[in-house]
């Protein structure tokens, strides 16, 4: 069989970590994408020659990045992209950025990585992910339906346009053949976690704990998955019932 391909956002810790993986784990091989050169906190087999350093958040930048991924596909497949990478600036000692905080260049910043960059790779690789029958995975917040105590205005703005784009995705791409989905995680306990979340978690949480990134990961890949291949336009919860 032919081996299948994954683009990956954000993949140096946390949730994007451990998605990639569970992904070479299961035999795929993982390109990964970031500002920063290749981690060697990622694992995986082939990560330094699967990587391109490209900053989402300059999306002048977009365009010879996406050269550079479908260069890398020479089969001109994709199985599946998820867009993981996100950033929630925070004020001084790490609080939280509301409205009045955020200056137009931290709203734009935002934006850029969270969410336009999302809709253009995806417009850019439409045809890869076609070819292959692929998936889409964006990933949302619990921020973006509610307001958080330590997500700041402009990340829970931009979260909640990244789900509303997803099912926007769903619709246009699914007679392509692209699956577009997106996953909505809670209190997960990586390294960025802001101070005080783990007694956060404890309260507000009904299974009283924070989530592992594995347990993300793993709903990342059911997506990509052939168990998920009638599941379009969805935005799954993983935040032990903190929605509710």
């Amino acid at each position: 069989m032919t081996q299948r391909i994954l683009l990956l956002t954000g993949a140096s810790r946390g949730i994007g970590h451990a998605t990639g993986k569970v992904f070479a784990d299961n035999g795929w091989r993982v390109l990964t994408l970031s500002r920063q050169g290749f981690s060697p906190r990622c694992p995986w087999l082939g990560g330094p020659e699967n990587h391109i350093q490209l900053d989402l958040a300059n999306v002048e930048h977009l365009e010879p990045g996406l050269e550079e991924i479908r260069r890398r596909l020479p089969e001109g497949k994709l199985d599946a992209l998820i867009n993981n990478a996100g950033i929630s600036p925070k004020g001084p000692e790490n609080s939280r950025l509301g409205v009045l905080g955020s200056a137009y260049q931290t709203w734009l910043q935002v934006f850029n990585v969270n969410l336009f960059s999302t809709a253009l790779l995806a417009k850019g690789l439409i045809d890869q992910l076609a070819a292959a029958k692929g998936s889409i995975v964006n990933v949302t917040s619990i921020a973006g339906t509610r307001v958080h105590p330590y997500a700041g205005a402009a990340y829970a703005s931009s979260k909640a346009a990244l789900l509303t784009l997803t099912r926007e995705m769903a619709a246009e791409f699914a007679p392509l053949g692209v699956r577009t989905n997106a996953i909505s995680p809670g209190e997960i306990d990586t390294a960025i976690l802001s101070p005080g979340t783990a007694a956060f978690a404890d309260r507000e949480v009904p299974m009283r704990r924070l989530g592992k990134p594995v347990e993300v990961a793993n709903a990342i890949y059911f997506l990509c998955s052939e168990a998920a291949s009638y599941v379009n336009g969805t935005e799954l919860h993983i935040n032990g019932g903190q929605h509710v």
